[in-house]
């Protein structure tokens, strides 16, 4: 069974082992669909009814009820923020659109006053969660959710499925993978991982492939949408604590979770560090396992691995 979609700005595509001959796959669909067009309601920032939309639009400090998945999401995100000292931050909304990111793109690259101006109110310590609600402790503070949302409807729909009884399925939603079981060869699922434009062997259309027989894959790059900033070509990548596009060698990193809402997040967190210390914070964590891209100066690339993550046919250099 193979369905494929539009959702949250972007495709979804499912694969799954049928469990008798002649299934009603439509019924099957409209559970998918309701489980997405739900999420979506609650966190895609371009929709401006949406749960998360509204909450931004409040100046309220005051405590502000919200839905039990976007609480789940909100509280795993903080999580990643405290462990990585702010580095993952989901109060980036003001920051992205500073610099032309997301729904309401500002043109332009922002000045110094503007970028201060942005930060005063971005942190991960503006936003406090209780068992049912949200308090902004800055009005201005706004939520931008893109880079673990996606994670976190894969684990739903992956979940929906298995309820059903699915054993052999796979779910990937713009590149955020979970899967489960064998496909249709009855061999283990493949995972590309994407060989970012330019450098050597710009041929070849991916970088190293992962195979698995069960948990989460989620990647995040460096090199599609670029700012330029004093003559220098920067990827869009932000620090949400200088408020300025990153400089690094990280092209993009591939992390390995049993949670693909854990591993979408994490991934966003590990191309904000250098390599060194990402691998530092990966090995520091037992959930994750991490694969980086690297860019040296001679315009070859690398690929750089945590201990058990476990790629196949890599083009390039395999630094253990």
């Amino acid at each position: 069974i193979h369905f494929s979609g539009l959702t949250m700005g972007t495709t979804y595509s499912i694969k799954a082992t049928p469990l008798e001959k002649n299934m009603d796959t439509q019924i099957l669909k409209k559970g998918i669909d309701s489980v997405l067009f739900t999420l979506n309601k609650q966190m895609s920032t371009w929709d401006p009814s949406s749960e998360i939309s509204l909450f931004n639009r409040t100046h309220s400090v005051e405590s502000y009820a919200i839905s039990e998945s976007f609480r789940r999401v909100l509280k795993a995100a903080l999580d990643v923020s405290e462990k990585t000292d702010g580095l993952f931050d989901i109060t980036v909304f003001d920051l992205m659109k500073l610099w032309g990111f997301g729904p309401e793109p500002n043109s332009g690259i922002p000045n110094q006053k503007q970028v201060e101006t942005v930060l005063s109110y971005t942190g991960y310590d503006k936003i406090s969660v209780t068992e049912k609600t949200i308090i902004k402790n800055h009005p201005e503070t706004k939520l931008d959710l893109n880079a673990i949302a996606k994670g976190y409807a894969v684990d739903e729909v992956f979940h929906f499925l298995q309820s059903k009884g699915f054993t052999d399925l796979f779910v990937e939603i713009g590149g955020e993978v979970q899967c489960a079981g064998r496909n249709q060869l009855n061999k283990y699922w493949s995972i590309g991982i994407e060989n970012p434009s330019g450098g050597n062997k710009s041929n070849q259309n991916f970088a190293a492939i992962v195979y698995s027989d069960g948990g989460a894959v989620a990647t995040s790059g460096n090199y599609r949408n670029f700012i330029e900033l004093d003559g220098e070509i920067l990827g869009h990548t932000i620090n949400p604590k200088t408020g300025y596009p990153i400089r690094t060698n990280v092209l993009s990193v591939t992390v390995l979770s049993n949670s693909c809402m854990v591993a979408d997040a994490w991934a966003t967190a590990l191309m904000v560090m250098d390599y060194e210390t990402g691998l530092k914070k990966v090995t520091e964590n037992p959930d994750i396992k991490a694969v980086w891209i690297l860019d040296k100066k001679d315009g070859s690339r690398r690929v750089a691995r945590s201990v058990g993550a476990k790629i196949d046919d890599s083009i390039y250099e395999i630094i253990r």
